[in-house]
């Protein structure tokens, strides 16, 4: 089962915790015809905001279920105890602290909880095989072929991205309108 989409669309609030912008960046996003939101900046607004027009989001950072149960699809989860304990780890070794900069599902840094108990079995289960290749090293999110929003291959086949090339991605991919204020 794929996913099959018309078209993704982003408004910048600039800012990580900004309630009134998270609302009106999603009312203008459900008033241009979205169904489904998501956000990365860290109050319920958005959640909020499609439980009350009707609409599905994401929860971000915590578990969001809450503020949005019949709105709520899922909830990517940030937990920083791992990152915290090896910094200390390595500090009270005289090591300097950790060079890893992408701590993700394979460290227990990064979730995704609370699925929506309407979203279809087959699709549960492909997120739970993609987060096991995602924990065993099996599976790269930035593995090519990759194009951009302009047609420009930027990930050749089979080739996965390194940390520098994502420290510095200032492009959308197929799919995604606009372009990155700052980027190409």
């Amino acid at each position: 089962m794929g996913l099959n989409f018309l078209s993704v669309k982003v408004v910048w609030v600039n800012e990580w915790f900004n309630p009134p912008k998270e609302t009106e960046a999603a009312t203008s996003l459900i008033n241009g015809g979205a169904d489904v939101l998501f956000q990365n900046t860290d109050s319920p607004a958005v959640l909020k905001t499609a439980e009350a027009k009707g609409k599905r989001a994401f929860g971000w950072d915590s578990d969001m279920t809450a503020y949005g149960p019949k709105a709520h699809l899922a909830s990517a989860v940030i937990n920083w105890g791992p990152y915290y304990v090896q910094t200390v780890r390595n500090a009270l070794e005289g090591k300097n602290a950790s060079t890893q900069s992408w701590w993700g599902v394979k460290e227990g840094a990064i979730d995704i909880v609370s699925v929506a108990e309407d979203v279809p079995a087959e699709t549960k289960a492909k997120v739970d095989e993609v987060k096991a290749g995602l924990k065993d090293g099996s599976f790269a999110i930035w593995k090519g072929p990759i194009v951009d929003n302009t047609g420009k291959e930027q990930i050749k086949k089979d080739e996965v991205a390194d940390d520098k090339f994502l420290g510095g991605l200032n492009f959308y991919v197929k799919g995604v309108e606009g372009k990155i204020p700052g980027g190409k």
